[in-house]
Parts: C-alpha cells; structure tokens; sequence
C-alpha cells in the first residue's frame, strides 16, 4: 500500500500529537497536585515561603538541605544528595532509609504512579 502523505496533514497530525502530550502533562501536573496535598502540612509551593519544612519550589535538580533560611538536620547536610527524579522517588518511599536520622517524618509515597505524578507537580513549580 502506497501512502502518501502532505505537508499539511503531516502539519495537523503533529499540532494533534502535541496537544495530547501537552493535555497528558497538564493532567499528570494536575494529579500531582492532589497527591501534593500530603505534603502541604509541612512544604510549601511557594518560593519565597518555608514552613515547618522547606519550601519545594524548584527542588529538582536542588542540592539537598541547601535552601537558604531553613535549618536542616545534620543527616541531610552531610547526605550530599541532589533532588533527582530518582532520589525524589527513593526519598517519598522511605526518607529514613535514604537518610537515615533524617527529622522529616516518614509519609509513604509507595506508588510509581502517584510519585509520577508529584515530580510531575514540582517540575511545574
């Protein structure tokens, strides 16, 4: 079968490509943002504001317990972690088990999806 294809529907087959991926990040952010909600009683989204934990904006790619204006534990100090997208995973799993004698309490975050969709959130932030 010979298809050939023109300019313009390759043009239209890509704006829809891109609107569903655009549509799929937007839903995973929004998502994320629930799971979030677990985290608001101790992090803020807002950069400019620390609560009774830092705040987690702009935290991928941020070197651990580096945030200025917040006291961090010694564990995550001497950790010398950087927030990847993995270590982020590791660390909502089991915080104490990435670093041990860390003070942040222990909230599971044990689902790949779930996790997908946090990191998705901060990402955004």
């Amino acid at each position: 079968m010979d298809m050939k294809f023109t300019k313009p529907f390759i043009a239209g087959l890509a704006v829809v490509l891109s609107v569903s991926v655009n549509a799929a990040s937007t839903m995973e952010e929004a998502a994320g943002k629930e799971v979030f909600k677990r985290c608001q009683a101790c992090h803020s989204a807002d950069p400019s504001r620390n609560t009774f934990g830092p705040s987690l904006n702009g935290v991928i790619g941020r070197k651990a317990a580096s945030l200025p204006r917040f006291n961090y534990s010694q564990a995550l100090r001497n950790s010398d972690l950087t927030w990847t997208e993995d270590n982020l995973r590791k660390w909502v799993a089991d915080n104490d088990k990435l670093v041990p004698g860390t003070r942040m309490r222990h909230v599971s975050i044990s689902d790949p999806a779930e996790q997908d969709y946090l990191i998705a959130y901060l990402k955004s932030l």
